[in-house]
């Protein structure tokens, strides 16, 4: 094996891994919004406790009680990590397979 392909065939390598760390790169990114995001949405609960109704309900009708949006922030980062990301990652990884045949 010459010299000349064996250079060719490591930095094609090399490409491969980052390509592979990339990809994992961003799986972790779109892994970690939920949490980021459930996160997001209990700290704004605690930075603006008066709007969890929940709390002192004296007085309120159901909707009132029902529109909570900091849960709603919790709510939502919980489903996306639980329902669509796997999905997304599932969707990323393929793709990358496909791309290094």
């Amino acid at each position: 094996m010459s010299a000349d392909i064996a250079h060719r065939l490591e930095r094609k390598l090399h490409a491969h891994d980052a390509a592979a760390r990339s990809r994992l790169r961003r799986a972790r990114v779109i892994l970690a919004l939920g949490p980021l995001t459930v996160t997001a949405g209990i700290m704004w609960a605690l930075a603006q406790p008066w709007r969890l109704t929940l709390l002192h309900p004296f007085g309120q009708g159901f909707w009132w009680l029902f529109a909570e949006p900091p849960l709603y922030v919790v709510l939502v980062g919980i489903l996306f990590r639980l329902v669509l990301a796997p999905g997304i990652v599932a969707d990323l990884t393929e793709a990358g397979g496909e791309a290094d045949r």
